[in-house]
């Protein structure tokens, strides 16, 4: 069993279930990779003299003397320099690449981080000499954890990633699995629970019909602590009883004390539902398995101060603060920080429900230093929370801290997600580095890949046909589409057609009656000048009415003009209001339109209004599809010899420089084009998307 793939078991199995367990992950993760190494390295420990002789004076005697952990540190970091200096001169085989990896572990046992990162780096320079694929994944595991020690988790992902690659390559399924729960602890640290619970059943889809039982165990505690953080009880309950019928005496020995690691963890989920009677059960039932405080003393407190905490939440005092103080002080002498800081956080909650506030509040403050000291955010946030209660005066000091360092962990997490979420992508578009082939098997590859090649082939002729059907059949559907408008516009023409005979025929009205009339009654009028009778004035009253019709007859001619001038004006606005209800009808999002009362649609040509009714149909289309908006706004405006489609929402948007350019826009640019205008796209992810058009119209 690898160094990593024990130090990965020791990290589930020792997890503190605490109010505070993922710090406690942060911070046992290097102490149980240590203890993994100092139970399970790869050289038996032996006892040897300081000083060799001459016939102990090998490879393997330094290897065994560097490893011997009852010398000094300094005496086996010799040792080891010495095997180092033997090793590097031999020839760059197999052999000498596992006893470069010999070398490695050594100064892990050692927290020589330095010298660990320079002899891996070493080994992954001659596996790229020789194309060794296996110690190369050895090595980029071994990468990964020496990150993992210094807390670097964005370097840590990527060469965990690049093994995972390489595992999934060769088939090593059992390692592929470990390498994903790897994975999904840097996640869950991070924060980033989502892709902590897909890492997990990544793991398991590795080992699906395969013997590992502490996989599925491994993968199972973990699935429960990630739901248990996020507050799915009755899944994370699920998989800790998943985990419990799991366990293999065979395959996990009992001094990892698996089962009692399970019932603490179904009990710690009890207790977040404040089902304490329930889950006292399952912590006395966990500290009753054989051995457990010697095999895990940090587990034994765990569950003590869990029955402690529960049992004053239940009401019961008895045995209370005893109990509290057997846990941290046996947390004391293992060092165990983040489980400290638990215990006095739940001794000041116990005080304060004493009513004993001078003990409350010096149990808080000193979970809060340690908190700080030990760089543990998530614990000073809860000491902070608590404080505020305790110390009502200073509550707003307090809830100011706790907001700026509240607000600093999201923003990290936030971003150490994104920045998995890019290195996956970015390791997947890693292509296999290794092109060396064994020469006997030559033959038969160069034949897999012409197969190979064929098919890819194939597969991109149907691909390519496939495309250019749909491409066809949008095309079909957009001509369609035209055609369907230009009847429309026919039909306008046809109106329009006509209306103009009809201006004729009041043309000719007016000239052949209005006129006519108005002529008769002038001159009747001047023959009448002369006569100043009784007869002549009737005469010229009647003359008179007579052009009082005639001025009513041209008034409404006049009317009739304008209405339907009005009408033709209004034509292809009421075309984009039509398809502006539709979308109304169809969808959910807000549609605010504004057509300015200025443009003159009667002076556009019907091409240009033609591309600006199928802009307006794809840019709707491709935000009811993409954006994801609540608000959509159009505006159609005239600015001096210019005519502007303005389309905006406030979607998820996109990155204008990255993202490919489909068919909708493609259509968007190309009819722009065909009327001379320009096409202006703004973008950004989660701050919407702005589309404008600008056509010149005479």
């Amino acid at each position: 069993m690898s160094i990593l793939l024990i130090s990965f078991f020791f990290v589930n199995t020792f997890a503190i279930f605490d109010k505070n367990q993922k710090e406690l992950l942060k911070s046992i993760y290097p102490i149980f990779l240590l203890l993994a190494l100092f139970f399970f390295g790869c050289t038996q420990k032996k006892n040897f003299n300081t000083t060799i002789n001459s016939s102990e004076d090998s490879l393997s005697s330094y290897l065994s003397l560097a490893n011997d952990f009852n010398l000094p540190q300094e005496k086996r970091k010799q040792f080891n320099q010495k095997a180092f200096s033997i090793i590097i001169d031999q020839p760059n085989d197999s052999l000498n690449k596992v006893n470069l990896f010999k070398v490695a572990n050594r100064y892990y046992n050692m927290d020589n981080w330095s010298d660990f990162k320079n002899t891996v780096d070493i080994i992954l320079e001659k596996t790229n000499l020789t194309g060794d694929t296996i110690s190369k994944t050895k090595a980029y595991t071994y990468l990964g954890d020496f990150y993992v020690s210094q807390a670097i988790s964005d370097s840590a992902f990527m060469y965990y990633s690049k093994a995972e690659k390489m595992y999934l390559q060769s088939n090593d399924n059992y390692n592929l699995a470990r390498i994903r729960l790897n994975k999904s602890i840097l996640q869950f640290n991070e924060g980033d629970f989502l892709g902590s619970e897909i890492a997990v059943f990544n793991a398991l889809r590795a080992v699906k019909g395969e013997k590992a039982s502490d996989i599925v165990y491994d993968s199972y505690s973990y699935l429960g602590l990630i739901h248990n953080e996020l507050g799915n009880y009755d899944r994370a309950i699920e998989y800790n009883s998943k985990a419990l019928t799991s366990i293999d005496d065979k395959t996990l020995p009992s001094v990892f004390q698996s089962k009692a690691t399970s019932l603490n963890n179904m009990g710690y989920i009890y207790q977040n539902m404040n089902r304490h009677d329930k889950a006292i059960t399952y912590f006395r039932e966990g500290l009753k398995q054989d051995n457990l405080k010697t095999d895990k003393p940090s587990l034994y407190a765990m569950l003590i101060d869990n029955i402690a905490f529960s049992k004053f939440k239940s009401g019961d005092s008895r045995g209370l603060p005893e109990l509290f103080y057997q846990a941290l002080q046996l947390r004391d002498s293992l060092q165990l920080t983040s489980g400290i800081i638990a215990n006095k956080m739940h001794l000041s909650e116990y005080f304060a429900f004493k009513k004993d506030t001078v003990k409350s509040l010096q149990y808080a403050k000193e979970a809060l230093n340690e908190s700080v000291s030990s760089k543990n955010y998530r614990s000073v946030l809860a000491a902070l929370k608590r404080l505020a209660i305790i110390e009502p005066k200073n509550a707003s000091n307090y809830t100011k801290q706790y907001i700026d360092i509240n607000d600093s962990l999201q923003t990290a997490e936030r971003k150490m997600g994104d920045k998995f979420t890019r290195i996956e992508y970015e390791t997947d578009e890693i292509k296999d580095e290794n092109t060396d082939l064994v020469a006997q098997n030559r033959n038969l590859v160069f034949l897999f890949t012409a197969l190979g090649v064929l098919g890819l082939f194939i597969f991109v002729i149907k691909t390519q046909k496939a495309k250019n059907r749909e491409l066809l059949f949008k095309q079909q559907q957009q001509i369609a589409n035209a055609e369907i408008y230009n009847l429309m516009i026919s039909q306008q023409n046809t109106i329009e057609t006509g209306r103009i005979e009809e201006k004729k025929r009041v043309a000719r009205e007016l000239h052949d009656g209005v006129l006519g009339r108005m002529f008769g009654v002038r001159m009747n009028l001047d023959g009448l000048n002369g006569f100043q009778d009784e007869l002549a004035v009737n005469q010229r009253t009647n003359y008179l009415s007579e052009l009082k019709n005639i001025e009513q007859d041209i008034r409404e001619i006049s009317h009739d003009l304008n209405r339907e001038k009005s009408e033709l004006i209004n034509n292809f606005v009421a075309i984009i209001d039509g398809l502006f209800e539709e979308q109304k009808k169809t969808y959910k999002s807000k549609l605010i339109s504004i057509v300015d009362s200025g443009i003159k649609w009667e002076v556009v040509s019907n091409s240009v209004k033609i591309n600006l009714y199928r802009i307006l149909q794809e840019s709707l289309q491709n935000i009811n599809k993409y954006a994801q908006a609540n608000t959509i706004r159009i505006e159609f405006k005239k600015a001096e010899d210019h005519l502007i489609l303005k389309m905006s929402d406030d979607g998820i948007g996109f990155n204008v420089k990255t993202a490919k350019k489909g068919i909708g826009l493609q259509n968007i640019l190309f009819r722009t084009n065909e009327c001379d205008g320009v096409v202006d796209i703004k973008s950004k992810k989660g701050e919407g998307t702005i589309i404008t058009v600008t056509l010149p119209i005479e």
